[in-house]
């Protein structure tokens, strides 16, 4: 199989978009645009990635660094056809090239994979619009074979009534397009270099030419504005609506759901209005998520309700657990099965077992809570020192009454009960009644402690 590069065009300023950041790196669904193309590209397995950046600066390939990717800079700016050309010394005339954009966000690997299947020649992406305004026309002949692409800036007002656009994104043999490129002109209303004039080329040199057209309308829709940014924001919401409404997922109000990454959802699973979903989430079955709630990075596990306006990021919630309204489960906790956050209660790199309960008021931090535990209103773990971090660890059956300060480090040892009111500064016994009545006291000569080296 003749191999593939693909060269992703992105160093346009984004005039429009009214911002200091690229274009390209503003979010659409939780990640950069360009970060959508990229993911889409890796798809394909490509021999090689090329970006070709300008505004901005370096801000473009940092962000995308991660990428086995090559960035070229474009500087100055002198039409799309131009831009290719500075990818071209990156690749081999024995392969294939694909051009796709960094602000056409949503174009979809199956649809790519349909123009590598197109036939050799040729191969331009083009869509059928209702209102083609913006985009070049598609000038075919008589018998429906392509002659060339017009740009509506040079198009007469008859050719402006054609509905078959250019999408730009297009597929040829590398050493094809290296010829097309080295003939471009700019004899055009923008004294631009226009990719597409590369098609009337191909026509003269008895190239075929063929056309494929994308699965959805939107995923050849590009963004120069905030408006446009917005509206395609709200259409591939729809569209990862729709994919969790086939999957029997039950939600309130399609239009009021916002998956940023990647929702996985088991059977029965229910979701309320106003959720927001960021990186990686997993719902187990029968999972109930309450309004207005916000979950990033986290799993889920099966017959737990998170109610109204939750927060929980980067957290394993095990099954038949309750949490919230109003909880907040921070990176690194670890709830096991039938435990219960209630309102306004913070739980940050903490595991809990099985069975334990905090329902009102608390903060557990950089702690360790057996099966069994009630955690009563009021309680924190004072596990900063103003330096440094300590843990609190809390055995099985304890109960701790309202209005606790566990001063870390510290262990409440199996079956404990702390009285209300308590602050607890150091280990209390197994099985027995702990607590503090002391009055006020003042240690003189006392020093804040230094930061530990790691």
């Amino acid at each position: 199989m003749t191999p593939l590069n693909i060269v992703i065009l992105a160093a346009g300023k984004g005039t429009r978009m009214y911002s200091n950041k690229p274009k390209v790196l503003h979010a659409l669904a939780g990640k950069p645009l360009l970060q959508h193309v990229l993911d889409c590209a890796v798809v394909l397995k490509p021999q090689h990635i090329c970006v070709v950046y300008g505004h901005g600066g370096e801000a473009v390939p940092q962000a995308m660094q991660q990428y086995a990717a090559k960035f070229v800079i474009q500087e100055p700016q002198l039409g799309t056809g131009h831009a290719v050309q500075q990818a071209m010394p990156h690749l081999a005339d024995d392969s294939q090239t694909m051009v796709l954009y960094g602000d056409v966000p949503l174009i979809q690997h199956s649809t790519l994979h349909q123009m590598q299947q197109a036939g050799d020649g040729l191969v331009l992406l083009t869509v059928n619009m209702p209102n083609p305004a913006g985009y070049g026309r598609i000038i075919r002949d008589r018998q429906g074979d392509v002659l060339s692409i017009i740009e509506e800036k040079d198009a007469t007002p008859e050719q402006r009534e054609i509905m078959e656009v250019n999408t730009g994104i297009l597929l040829a043999p590398t050493k094809m397009l290296r010829g097309w490129l080295a003939k471009l002109q700019n004899k055009n209303s923008q004294g631009e270099y226009y990719l597409t004039d590369i098609v009337s080329m191909a026509v003269q040199q008895g190239v075929t030419v063929h056309t494929v057209q994308p699965g959805h309308e939107w995923e050849i829709h590009g963004i120069n504005s905030k408006a446009q940014l917005v509206v395609l924001e709200r259409t591939w919401q729809l569209v990862e609506a729709g994919r969790l409404l086939v999957q029997g997922v039950t939600l309130a109000d399609a239009a009021r759901i916002d998956v940023r990454g990647k929702l996985s959802c088991g059977r029965d699973v229910e979701i309320d209005v106003g959720c927001i979903f960021e990186g990686e989430v997993n719902l187990g079955n029968n999972v109930r998520v309450g309004a207005y709630s916000v979950i990033r990075n986290s799993s889920i596990a099966a017959n737990t309700v998170i109610a109204p306006y939750s927060h929980i990021d980067s957290s394993e919630v095990g099954t038949n657990c309750h949490i919230g309204p109003y909880a907040r489960l921070r990176p690194g906790t670890k709830l096991s099965d039938e435990v219960h956050i209630g309102n306004f209660v913070e739980v940050k790199n903490s595991e809990i077992a099985a069975n334990s309960k905090a329902n009102h008021l608390s903060y557990i931090g950089d702690s360790t809570v057996g099966s069994r535990v009630n955690i009563g209103a009021g309680t924190i773990t004072c596990n900063y020192d103003g330096a440094n971090k300590h843990r609190t660890i809390i055995e099985d059956d304890v109960f701790i009454g309202s209005d606790t300060q566990l001063v870390a480090p510290v262990t409440v040892s199996k079956g404990a009960t702390i009285g209300a009111g308590s602050t607890i500064t150091r280990d209390a016994p197994a099985g027995e009644l702990t607590l503090s009545r002391g009055r006020q006291t003042t240690i003189n000569g006392w020093k804040r402690p230094t930061k530990e080296k790691k």
